[in-house]
This record gives structure tokens, C-alpha cells and sequence, in this order.
């Protein structure tokens, strides 16, 4: 798998709960803010996609917690694909408090590609399945 810097953010202080870190709601929020780049990882446009009436639809996500993360504790997200089918792909994305690299949450996510017109699930068009594929072989 080829894993690749997906963004890097701050956790401020409206992000953290009674307990003085960050609330759940937020890692979620820094994974899904990630997870929109990694078709570009593999060379693929979401524009062009689009363009195409197709999309990505959540079919199913974890996340397993760590570490703790507290405010102004600078943070990256990292992801790789893990999978590709016919209609779905699967990825894995890890959150780190950035200096010193702690692995603070791994979300894990099945996404299913959507025909926005039909409303309906869709064949991953060949090129975009043979890109994500190659993500995949590469390099651990």
C-alpha cells in the first residue's frame, strides 16, 4: 500500500470536551476533511467523476481510538487504499498528533460508488478501479 499526507490541522480548544480533549465529533470531522483527498492521491479527479454524475456514499466507517489529542497539539492525516472492487473501495486512514508522530485514531472506511442521478449504487469506471489498484501493489 502506498500511504500519502492527506492534510494536517491544529486541534483548538472549541474542539475539546469537559475532559480536555478532543471530542469525538471531531476526529471524525478531521477524517472526513481527509478523506476527500484520496482520490486525488491516485490520480483521479473528483471533478471529472462528478462530471460523469458519479460520486462516493459511506457504506460503512470505524474508528478505534488511541491516544489522546489536546488543544494546540498540531495533527496529519495519513491514508491508503486497502481495497477496490467493482463498485466499492475501502481505505484506511490514521490520525497523528504530528510532533512526535503519535498514532492518536485509525478510521477504516467502505465507500460505494454512487450514480447521483439514479440515486443508486454504480460500477467504478475501469481507469479509476486500475489507479486505485496500483495504490494498493505499491510499496508498504
Amino acid at each position: 500500500m502506498i500511504w500519502h499526507e492527506l492534510t494536517r490541522s491544529i486541534v483548538m480548544p472549541a474542539h475539546c470536551d469537559v475532559y480536555g480533549h478532543m471530542n469525538v465529533r471531531h476526529y471524525a470531522a478531521f477524517f472526513d476533511d481527509a478523506g476527500w483527498h484520496m482520490f486525488a492521491k491516485a490520480g483521479v479527479s473528483l471533478t471529472e467523476l462528478q462530471a460523469q454524475g458519479l460520486g462516493g456514499v459511506v457504506a460503512t466507517m470505524t474508528i478505534d481510538f488511541h491516544h489522546e489529542l489536546t488543544a494546540g497539539q498540531l495533527t496529519l492525516v495519513q491514508g491508503a487504499f486497502t481495497r477496490v472492487g467493482e463498485k466499492s473501495i475501502g481505505y484506511e486512514l490514521r490520525l497523528y498528533a504530528s510532533d512526535p508522530m503519535t498514532h492518536c485514531a485509525t478510521q477504516k472506511t467502505v465507500e460505494v460508488c454512487f450514480d447521483t442521478k439514479a440515486r443508486k449504487s454504480a460500477a467504478i469506471p475501469a481507469q479509476v478501479r486500475a489507479r486505485i489498484a496500483a495504490q494498493i501493489a505499491g510499496p508498504t
